[in-house]
């Protein structure tokens, strides 16, 4: 067969997991970058609020674009492997922690990477707004 069917995020799920995501962030204090992207990378959706670092919405790319592309969360790459693989992509893949692949029905439709605060508040917003999808 020439031809498959896939699945694809929608304007509106794109803007309820942003929003899920701002509201995480706001709940726990901590400004962020967030990025969705789709399965090949290309940005649907991204917001900097208010007082998140500029510098992390470059991070927050690469953490979303890398999810999407491995179909895992970032932290899976090796650490032996993360500063090499960084430098050879110029800066287009990380290990940084904060990036979540979007799975729907087994299929990777994108995904989505957070930065401007801790790993784990990274990925606490990620995960909001990956649960604000899978819920429906």
């Amino acid at each position: 067969m020439y031809v498959e069917q896939t699945l694809r995020l929608t304007d509106a799920a794109i803007l309820k997991m942003l929003t899920a995501a701002v509201a995480k962030a706001t709940e726990i204090g901590q400004p962020q970058c967030i990025v969705i992207v789709d399965a090949s990378g290309v940005t649907l959706g991204q917001i900097r609020m208010t007082g998140a670092k500029y510098l992390s919405l470059k991070s927050a790319c690469a953490k979303a674009r890398t999810s999407a592309s491995i179909g895992a969360e970032t932290t899976t790459i090796p650490e032996h492997v993360g500063l090499p693989i960084a430098a050879a992509t110029s800066g287009d893949v990380t290990r940084l922690g904060g990036g979540l692949p979007i799975v729907i029905d087994g299929q990777v439709v994108g995904g989505i990477g957070v930065g401007s605060g801790t790993p784990e508040q990274d990925l606490a917003v990620a995960r909001a707004a990956q649960d604000a999808i899978e819920a429906n």
